[in-house]
């Protein structure tokens, strides 16, 4: 795997775990650590979102492999 592979199934991983702890606890810990939309909590979603997106080429990757 490429170094932006690695970089996006890390992010991919946070954001996961933030939308579990939303789930499960409530808690977003986003919000907690860079406030309530803030314009840098938007560009971690919008980062966090692309890698997602980004993501699914795995799938075609892992056939080929």
């Amino acid at each position: 795997m490429k170094t932006i592979d690695y970089i996006a199934l890390i992010l991919v991983i946070i954001g996961a775990i933030n939308w579990g702890l939303i789930g499960f606890l409530g808690f977003d810990l986003v919000r907690v650590v860079f406030g309530d939309m803030t314009l840098v909590s938007r560009i971690i979603y919008a980062v966090i979102g692309i890698c997602g997106l980004y993501a699914l080429s795995f799938f075609g990757r892992l056939r080929n492999e």
